[in-house]
């Protein structure tokens, strides 16, 4: 098919039907089983570097089982596949040594493809079949670089020659269309459509090209950019179609492919992955429920393209196919020219739009500071001006970086790099330099759509025209002065004169559409002494009015500081001026301007007389308006003219109940107990003060956050000033009480009280919520989040702590008469005492819903085994944000029928899968047994450790364990989602995300300081075989030492203590063999001597009194932030011990990781725990401790649950083995459950109880 057809066919075919693009290649690959010498076939046989997984590389060692997936989509149905060449790039094939076959792999794949493709053509000419080349993003980033902000592991540059040599070979092949996919960084995709415009001008062709990208579960690209800010940053390129591909299922797809049909003026391809991962290496969807939500895009008019990317098979693809049959594929909707820029989100200029304000402080030509700064390299202090910027208001900020002492292209890189890798500047960029090699260093740099400021006419045509379409290229806006080959335009007819020849330069020439273009007629320094001067400002209206009129479409700009620069050292009048000159050219038609945002004086709250003068020369009414106004600037400047830091608290001048508003909304404690007073002796008694301005406040926090517009930390946080301002009422209710002889005049006075109720002390509530932690389960982090969240929402709270028998519980709920139960629970055990609850709940009768929550439970868990035991509504709630809207609608009577009705209906949907899913996939487990992880005992690696026995750490210093915390999991504690550190740079939480680390810095702070924390550890290595699934280990040891200071030596009488350990069942596709945690310790016949470590570690000691303090002084927050950062720095110490560990056993002595590679545990060993997926059960703690002799040596004691308290403990067992890795048991027969009680000396109904939640029947 020529260049032509290609195009034209394929047009025609989008606008008669949706087109079927294939599904995955890694999908089927992965069922075929293929091993290395697969990979490497004969050509490779001796490559001097592992080739497994090097996908690409079987285009050329297995051609025809390449071309036999090709074969299988094309029967499917599919009119598009995608060549075999994801990772065929420079970039990719050169970690596999491969580079230099970049060429020849893409050229090859495309030749396999296009003759399947062929021949399906020929059979069915109506059904032309069409070869795309899979362009992937390679695996680096150009946007981010967490680890080493400001720098980045490779260039823009080579990533355009990485992408270029790829869609040379590509070409070479004879491909249909170009297809690079699967973008999570912007710049990468920037990089890729400019190497693919380098090679069709390279080589005078040019083929369609499709962009997809791919939006993950917060709705952004890894790079953080949303769907908008995406296809505005590559929407310069001529694309054939534009959509979303991988990361998500469908269902979770649809309001990003909504969103991107809404702006996309091309046509639209979507392909999502088969669900989401079901955490057993699959996807939880299947074909059915798949195509039911592709049907549903198809018919909402969203679709032209549609397909499949990871876990979809050709079933999908065949059943897509059938589905959008006969449905009219999208129309490309004539969509408005707006004006858009992007930084990490997109900014729109509509009709009705504000002025766009670009921040001007990160200028080393207009700030001091900041060019002080700069010299200085102190670019942290100065990307904080940026963010001010922002703060300030600015929808826009300009860096320029032109001093001449400076590496002006270095400085400009590197600031644009930290500003990408902060993520607190979510704005599009405008790269400002006089030297054009700097603005394209700026421009390699920016993943969004920014502007070039800026570009003239001052060397001639060709030279203008050479600068535009390389920055078209690079897909920004531009800016363009009104400077001609003459010089800079003073009067209005020069400016718009100017501006007019650049415009049709620009859209005739240049492929610049109009509202891509944005002028800058020249904003002139006014009141200069110099009469010539004095009509700048009405030649710059009077130019911005008829540039709008005469080129339609385009935008104008200008320096508005430049204005006011004849009073420079005087900021009032600065200030004032550039607000009276902006109302005027905004009125003139000024789309935007580069102002200081953080300093713009309000124009009508300029002192009139001042405004008057200010004008009188802006619009140069009177040829003494700059000496009367220079007169009055020395009057000002003598007498001072800024606001007291008084007149800047303005929140402090409101009403008493605006103050107790804001002091809530925003978490502030500084002024509660006065305001409080203030509030009281206005109402009159106590309880109107909490029932009115206390509880409106609230009523605010709550919608706020449920509305999704407050994070749960601030919610936290207004709870504790709510906490404070009822706790000084409470003398003042008692007092009244007292007064009161038959007590009517107040309902409850419990001092207390409000640990219980959102508005305690006799105010009316939504219901009663009585929540605890399940006998023996000691965790309760979450649980106090909810409490304090239901609070706020004027719920009754009735706390019930941790280890709470179901007897106690159900007690409660009778005697507070509650509307509904909440159980929480963090160990697997918890899930059994979930159920015995409600069981117990139905044989008494109770008429209550049950609420399910903490990290342990699931909906699906809470479906099957939970919900069929009590007949009254059983909910799990997934987390705190969540369990408002689930207790409003089961008390609301309108509502709770409905609700009900839908969560049985979803319960239903779960047991049903359930069902089915046990019916397959589960082998004997004597099978399992003899498909057994294998290791050749005679050559494996056995280390032996540097001493035998226990070593015990009795006070360990918290400082260096700081070191070692990962922070993701804090902050997952406080409901905000995100990787450290790069939750920092997410647009929506990033903020609070902040503060919340500040915090807990301060308290970890001191923590140390104050020694207010404890941490013990004991650890020890022991000799060890297995038998079976069990390990074996010799012991005891004749003694323990204390910090590592000496070795304890075995006694020669040694006894054995075994470790059961449980063995996968599930077989997976593709899956060899099923592990256990035995098989990675020699079995006792193998003639090798191997070892076994274990450990128990704590930070938790002085936590309660921590927490009791804090809680004494009604700060939940802190109270829940302690119980936080001791969590983390008992992880923190499991993280050292095992690092620590790895030395002493003599493998782990040349490691040199850093923290972020402990944290992706980049290292040989593993260190499970009991009671998570590779070892699930709880009850073998029981034998660690006495191993360890844990309780004497630590003070970690069980509970009968095998929960550690304190809770902030971790324990676990080391394996050196150098394949050893972690893994999941999952599901198991009722074969290996009677094994297990039988080497456990457990009953099978015990064993059946502890393991619950892995039967894979039902019991």
């Amino acid at each position: 098919m020529t260049e032509k057809n290609t195009f034209e066919t394929l047009q025609n075919l989008l606008n008669d039907r949706i087109l079927v693009i294939d599904g995955s290649m890694g999908a089927l690959l992965f069922q075929k089983g293929l091993e290395e010498a697969d990979y490497r076939g004969e050509r490779f046989k001796h490559h001097n570097r592992s080739l497994k997984n090097a996908t690409d590389v079987l285009c050329l060692t297995q051609p025809e089982t390449i071309a036999g997936i090709h074969r299988s989509y094309l029967e499917a149905g599919a009119d598009i596949i995608e060549t075999n060449t994801f990772g065929a790039n420079l970039v990719t094939l050169g970690e596999f040594g491969l580079a230099e076959l970049t060429r020849e792999v893409n050229k090859t794949a495309v030749e396999l493809a296009r003759r399947e493709a062929e021949a399906f053509t020929k059979k069915n000419p109506g059904k032309p079949r069409f070869v795309a080349g899979s362009i992937g993003p390679t695996n680096v980033q150009l946007s981010l670089n967490a680890d080493n902000p400001g720098t980045r592991p490779i260039q823009f540059d080579d990533q355009v020659a990485s992408y270029s040599e790829q869609v040379r070979g590509l070409l070479d092949g004879g491909v249909d269309l170009l297809l690079p996919e699967t973008s999570f960084d912007t710049l990468n995709m920037k990089a890729c459509l400019f190497a693919i415009g380098n090679v069709f001008r390279e080589r005078g062709v040019q083929v369609p090209v499709i962009v997809s990208g791919t939006i993950f579960d917060g709705g952004r690209t890894l790079t953080a950019q949303t769907v908008e800010a995406f296809f505005t940053s590559v929407q310069h390129f001529p694309m054939q179609a534009i959509g979303l591909n991988c990361s998500l299922g469908p269902k979770q797809m649809r309001p990003y492919v909504e969103a991107l049909a809404n702006i996309s003026s091309v046509p639209m391809i979507c392909y999502p992955n088969a669900g989401l991962p079901d955490g057993m290496g699959g996807f939880d969807s299947n074909p059915n429920e798949f195509t039911d939500y592709i049907r549903d895009f198809a018919e909402q008019g969203w679709m032209n393209i549609v397909g499949g990317c990871c876990g979809t098979t050709p079933e999908y693809i065949a059943k897509i196919a059938d589905t959008v049959t006969g449905i009219k594929p999208r129309p490309i909707p004539a969509l408005p020219q707006l004006s858009n820029y992007s930084g990490l989100e997109r900014y729109e200029i509509r009709p009705e739009s504000n002025f766009l304000m670009v921040g001007e402080r990160t200028n080393v030509t207009g700030s001091r500071k900041f060019a002080r700064l700069i010299k200085e390299e102190q670019y942290d202090e100065a990307l904080a001006i940026a963010r001010e910027q922002v703060e300030g208001g600015a929808n826009m900020i300009d860096v320029n970086m032109d001093e001449g002492l400076l590496d002006s292209a270095r400085c400009m890189e590197k600031f644009l790099w930290l500003i990408s890798d902060d993520g607190d500047i979510p704005v599009p960029i405008m790269i400002d330099s006089s030297k054009f090699e700097v603005i394209e260093a700026g421009l390699k740099c920016i993943q969004g759509k920014g502007v070039v400021n800026s570009i003239s006419l001052k060397e001639g045509e060709e030279k203008f025209l050479e600068q535009a379409q390389l920055i078209r290229r690079y897909g920004a806006a531009v800016v363009v002065m009104a400077f001609d080959e003459e010089g800079q335009a003073v009067l209005a007819d020069d400016k718009v004169r100017i501006c007019k020849r650049a415009f049709k330069l620009l859209t005739e020439q240049a492929g610049f559409p109009p509202e891509d273009i944005i002028f800058d007629p020249n904003i002139l320094t006014v009141a200069t002494g110099m009469e010539e001067h004095n009509n700048y400002a009405v030649e710059f209206f009077e130019a911005v009015r008829r540039i709008k009129e005469e080129c339609p479409g385009a935008k104008t700009s200008g320096g508005v500081s430049n204005v006011s620069f004849s009073f420079r050292g005087n900021d009032v009048v600065r200030e004032a001026m550039n607000a009276a000159f902006l109302y005027h050219a905004i009125n003139a038609g000024l789309d935007m301007g580069i102002v200081n945002a953080g300093q713009l004086e309000v124009y009508d709250e300029i002192e009139p007389t001042l405004k008057e003068l200010i004008e009188d020369v802006l619009l140069n009414r009177r040829p003494d308006a700059t000496e009367r106004l220079i007169d009055h600037a020395e009057t000002l400047k003598a007498s001072g003219g800024r606001k007291s830091p008084e007149q800047l608290d303005a929140w402090r001048s409101g009403t008493v109940e605006e103050r107790l508003s804001h002091a809530l909304l925003k978490g502030i404690t500084t002024h509660i107990e006065e305001d409080t007073e203030e509030a009281r002796q206005k109402f009159g008694r106590p309880l109107d003060v909490i029932q009115g301005p206390l509880m409106d406040g609230m009523s605010v926090v709550g919608e706020l956050f449920g509305a999704g517009k407050m994070f749960l930390p601030q919610v936290v946080k207004s709870a504790r000033v709510m906490k404070r301002a009822v706790a000084y009422l409470e003398p003042f209710m008692e007092e009244e009480r007292q007064s009161q002889a038959d007590g009517s005049a107040v309902e409850q006075t419990d001092a207390t009280s409000y640990q219980t109720s959102p508005v305690g002390l006799g105010v009316k509530t939504r219901g009663t919520v009585v929540i605890a932690t399940v006998k023996g389960d000691v965790h309760d982090i979450g649980k106090n989040i909810v409490a304090v969240v239901l609070r706020c929402n004027n719920f009754e709270v009735i706390d019930l702590g941790v280890m709470v028998p179901a007897e106690k519980i159900l007690e409660t709920v009778r005697e507070h008469k509650a509307d509904i139960l909440g159980l929480s629970g963090l160990i697997t055990p918890s899930l059994d005492e979930m159920v015995h609850v409600a069981k117990e709940m139905q044989r008494q009768g109770y008429d209550i819903p049950l609420l399910i929550g903490g990290a342990t439970t699931s909906a699906k868990h809470t479906a099957v085994k939970i919900a069929p035991h009590y007949e009254q509504p059983v909910v799990h709630v997934k987390d705190a944000s969540l369990s408002v809207p689930a207790v409003e609608k089961l008390i609301d009577p309108d509502s709770k029928a409905a609700y009900v009705e839908k969560v049985r209906a979803d319960q239903q949907r779960d047991r049903d899968a359930f069902g089915q899913r046990q019916e397959q996939k589960l082998i004997p487990y004597a099978e399992a047994l003899a498909r057994r992880f294998q290791t050749d005992w005679e050559t494996v690696d056995i280390p032996t450790p540097s001493f035998l026995g226990l070593r015990t750490i009795d006070n360990m210093d918290l400082a260096v364990l700081r070191e070692y915390i990962d922070w993701s999991p804090f902050f997952m504690t406080w409901q905000l989602i995100g990787k450290y550190p790069r939750i920092f740079e997410d647009a929506t939480i990033g903020e609070e995300a902040k503060k919340l680390y500040e915090d807990a810095n301060t308290l970890l702070d001191r923590i140390i300081a104050e020694k207010l924390l404890t941490a013990k550890g004991v650890y020890g290595f022991w000799p060890a075989s297995s038998e079976g699934d069990d390990v074996r280990v010799q012991c005891p040891v004749s003694s323990v030492q204390c910090d590592g200071s000496a070795t304890g030596a075995l006694d020669t009488g040694r006894s054995t203590l075994d470790f059961p350990m449980l063995r996968q069942q599930w077989e997976r596709k593709g899956q060899k063999d099923f592990r256990s945690l035995a098989d990675y310790i020699a079995p006792a016949n193998s003639g090798r001597t191997d070892y076994l470590g274990a450990f128990a570690v704590t930070t938790g000691h002085g936590c309660d009194e921590l927490v009791a303090e804090f809680e004494a002084a009604h700060d939940d927050y802190n109270s829940i932030m302690a119980k936080a950062v001791a969590d983390r720095l008992a992880e923190a110490f499991a993280e050292y011990l095992h690092h620590r560990v790895r030395e002493e056993w003599g493998f782990g002595k040349n490691e040199g990781l850093s923290n972020e590679d402990l944290i992706a545990e980049k290292y040989r060993g593993i260190r499970p725990a009991f009671g998570y997926p590779a070892c699930p059960d709880h009850t073998p703690k029981a034998t660690l401790w006495k191993l360890l002799d844990a309780e004497k040596q630590t003070g970690i004691k069980l509970t009968e649950s095998y929960a550690m308290w304190p809770a902030a403990s971790v324990s676990g067992l080391y394996f050196a083995h150098p394949e050893a890795r972690y893994f999941t048991v999952d599901r198991i027969t009722k074969d290996q459950v009677e094994s297990y009680a039988q080497r456990t000396g457990m009953t099978v109904a015990e064993v059946e109880r502890w393991l619950a939640p892995n039967l894979g029947y039902d019991a």
